[in-house]
Formats: structure tokens, C-alpha cells, sequence
């Protein structure tokens, strides 16, 4: 289910909305917390180990990066959120580049919320829920390094942020769909699951 993916290439890194792609065809956008693993993640589901750059130094991704799948169709990489150890002005710059891009991106077909399934969903993360919803924008909550977790305790943890997925839909009317997975980018659990979705979004 992933063969579209594989054919996935590196476009262009930009830190203004002057220098992205033209915004026309469909984009699936990954966003989440410093080191939860979206490069990673975006590697797995490709098939290519080093397409997107990681690090074990949060906060590495510092522009929003474009990867070409054919037909107009885009994977996107946005830097990471809630890493302390930046400047305030560069973390400023961050949160800034990634709501002009999520606000005035017409391309944006649904948006991939990377979470560390070790932790909590943050106040970002809510906030980023929050804003699908209002934009009605579909999002996947993607529990990474879930084999840092026993069976149980990932099933537990999915669980609850389903449960909270389905409060904050009941609240807003639910005009999109929010929906979550586990995710191991290590033992590659996941990738076809996380392809389904995404394909979805993109045939739209």
C-alpha cells in the first residue's frame, strides 16, 4: 500500500511562502514536538532512510521541507514545536512560518500530528486539533515509538487519545474526521496503515 510513497523525492526547503511549490494538486503535511519522530516516520512510510533528515538534536527541522510524490501530489515535513533550547526569536520565526503555511495552504488535504506515544497530547498538539477543525482539515494523530511501550501500555495509550479525539469532535459538530494510530518507524509498524490514510486524503 505504500508504492506511491516510494517514489517520493526531495523538492525544496523554504522558510517563506514566497519560495514554496506552486499550491495546486494535494499535500499531506506532518506536524508535531521536536524529536517525536516525524522524519522518521515520513522515512519509513517512503522506504528511503535518509529522505528526510534526522537527529537526535530536537528541533533539527528549522524550514518546511517538500517532497514530490508525481501527479502534483506532495508529502511535507514542518519544523518542530516545543523545543526550549532555541532563541524565543527563532522559535517565534517557527510557529510562524508553520501557521502561514497551515492557514493559506489551499493544496493542504489533511495533516499528520506526530505525538511521541510515551507522552501526553501537549497544548500545541491541541491546538492543532482545534485549528483542523475549524479549517476542516481531516488529521491523524500518529503515535510514534510505540515498541518503547509493552503491548498493553500502547493499546492503553491509543485508547485514551481516541477517547479525546471523540470529545473534541462531539464539541465542535465534528465537520472533519480526527482518527489516530501506533506507530513504530524501527519496526516499521504502521506504514500501511498510516499509506491507507493518506491516500485517502490525497485521492479526496
Amino acid at each position: 500500500m505504500n508504492e506511491g510513497f516510494r517514489q517520493a523525492v526531495f523538492l525544496l526547503s523554504a522558510t517563506d511562502l514566497r519560495h514554496f511549490p506552486p499550491d495546486e494538486g494535494g499535500e499531506v503535511a506532518f506536524v508535531g514536538r521536536s524529536n517525536a519522530g516525524k522524519s522518521s516516520a515520513i522515512n519509513a512510510l517512503t522506504g528511503r532512510r535518509a529522505l528526510a533528515r534526522t537527529s537526535k538534536t530536537p528541533g533539527r527541522t528549522q524550514q518546511i521541507n517538500f517532497f514530490g510524490l508525481g501527479e502534483a501530489r506532495r508529502l511535507v515535513d514542518l519544523p518542530g514545536y516545543g523545543y526550549a533550547k532555541v532563541p524565543p526569536s527563532m522559535k517565534a520565526r517557527w510557529e510562524r512560518l508553520i501557521d502561514a503555511y497551515l492557514r493559506r495552504r489551499e493544496s493542504l488535504r489533511g495533516l499528520v500530528i506526530v505525538i511521541d506515544a510515551r507522552r501526553a497530547l501537549a497544548a500545541f498538539d491541541r491546538q492543532i486539533l482545534d485549528w483542523c477543525l475549524a479549517a476542516g482539515i481531516p488529521a491523524h494523530v500518529l503515535l510514534t515509538k510505540a515498541d518503547k511501550l509493552s503491548r498493553n501500555g500502547a493499546r492503553e495509550v491509543l485508547r485514551g487519545v481516541q477517547k479525546e479525539l471523540r470529545e473534541l469532535e462531539g464539541h465542535e459538530g465534528a465537520p472533519v474526521e480526527l482518527s489516530a494510530q501506533l506507530f513504530s518507524a524501527t519496526q516499521k509498524t504502521g506504514t500501511g496503515d498510516l499509506a491507507s490514510r493518506m491516500e485517502a486524503w490525497l485521492k479526496g
